[in-house]
Formats: structure tokens, sequence, C-alpha cells
């Protein structure tokens, strides 16, 4: 059923029902590369909507939840050897899937969505979305060994860079990554020689939660979402900063 543009923006957390509107008589609002006007109806499960040039999820039938992933439990929406999977995790009647990986002896925060469109955008390193992981090591870390990391280690897929390093003394540290190969930051810090003893990604873009328990889920707040589609949007928040 077709519904009016500024209820629906409204409704997905833009601002008020009356800044919409103004935003879309200022001409800064799209559906489908036209730009709109006051009257426009759409229809959130097809018609594709921009603000600035900046997609707005607007599909009421996309679902996103944060998993506070345990060790153990497989990355994936099944196993052929009956581990456990994120999904088995969350309790949904909408088939969802991981977004990006988190191999089974890591821990933390991970996404499930059924918006193919964010989590491509999410997960392709072009889009630079930043990961961070709180990182426990084998020995003594050094100023060298933040130094190494920064400038990057050779894999045997190729140099792996960490965006930020912070160091935990004396054997822990926070890392920021904007990729998510396979195993990559177990495998930079065996390459400076500090095996990963335990390793949970704590931040995803600008989601974090240090209340969601082991194991938990939350969905996403409307306010959650467009944040992600501004971080993948690479430019400033759309939200209206007074809400």
């Amino acid at each position: 059923m077709d519904e009016k543009l500024q209820k629906v923006l409204a409704a997905a957390g833009i601002a008020s029902r009356r800044k919409c509107e103004e935003y879309i008589i200022a001409g800064r609002v799209s559906v489908n590369d036209k730009v709109a006007a006051i009257g426009t109806r759409v229809d959130t499960q097809s018609d594709v909507i921009c603000i600035d040039g900046k997609r707005i999820p607007v599909n009421p039938t996309m679902v996103y939840y944060l998993l506070n992933k345990e060790r153990g439990v497989v990355s994936s929406a099944s196993d052929p050897y009956g581990r456990p999977t994120v999904v088995d995790c969350v309790k949904s009647d909408i088939r969802l899937f991981p977004v990006g990986r988190l191999d089974a002896d890591s821990e933390g925060l991970i996404l499930l969505t059924n918006d193919g469109f964010l989590a491509y955008r999410l997960t392709h390193p072009s889009y630079g979305v930043e990961k961070e992981y709180l990182v426990e090591v084998e020995g003594t870390l050094s100023r060298v060994d933040s130094a190494k990391l920064k400038r990057g280690v050779e894999l045997e897929d190729g140099i792996a860079y960490a965006a930020h390093v912070s160091m935990l003394p004396p054997n822990s540290m926070k890392i920021t990554v904007t990729e998510g190969r396979n195993r990559m930051v177990r495998r930079m810090c065996e390459a400076i020689g500090h095996p990963v003893v335990r390793l949970i990604r704590i931040r995803i873009g600008h989601l974090t939660d240090r209340s969601l328990l082991p194991g938990h889920s939350r969905l996403l707040s409307n306010k959650d979402i467009l944040a992600l589609y501004n971080v993948v949007a690479n430019k400033s928040a759309i939200v209206d900063p007074k809400l």
C-alpha cells in the first residue's frame, strides 16, 4: 500500500513529519532517482528513497539484530557439523544472515539482517567500515608492535593494516581494522610474534553495547539503522541534530 512520503520518513526516524515536509519542499528528497514533491506517495517495499543522495531505510520487512556472540558459535546460517550458529541465537521468524565474519573462537558483536543492500556495504572494504577488537595475546606488547600493526604486516593474502591501535599493557590492546578478511586480526598478531589468546569484537561502525550479555541479542533502533546507512554513504549524518 502506498503511503505519504513525509509519513514514511518520519516513521523511519529521520525527523518530525513537518521537518520532513521541509526537506521535500527544499528538493532534498528523491524517490527512485526523481526529486519528490509534497503529495508524493511511496511503496516502502520497492521504492528507493534518498535524502541528499543518501539512501534511507524505510522497508518494514527489513530487520536488524545486534548479537553478542559467544565463543564456539559459528557465524553462519547453518553448520554441517551441527555446531550452534549465530542464527540459532536470535529468535526471529524472518530468515536472517550474519554480516561479515567472526570466527568460532572469537567473541563479541555481529549483525544479523535480511537487508542485503546494507550488508554488502558494511562488509566491502571500499566502504572502510571500522571494526574494533579487544585482543589479549601471548607475550608482552610494546610500542614497536603497535607501530608494526599500523604500518602494515605481510599476510599470505596481502598486507593488512590496523587503522588504530591502543595498547593495554602488558598483553592486551584495542585494534581497529576496516577490512574483514578471514581471521585477519589473529593472523596480524601472529605475524608480529604475539598469538591471540582471546579476541572480542567490541564495535561495528558506531555500534557498541557494553550492556548486551554474551549470547544475547537486541533489535537495532531506527537511529542505529540510520547511522549504519550514513557510515556506508561516507558522508555526514542525515538525522536532525535536534532530535
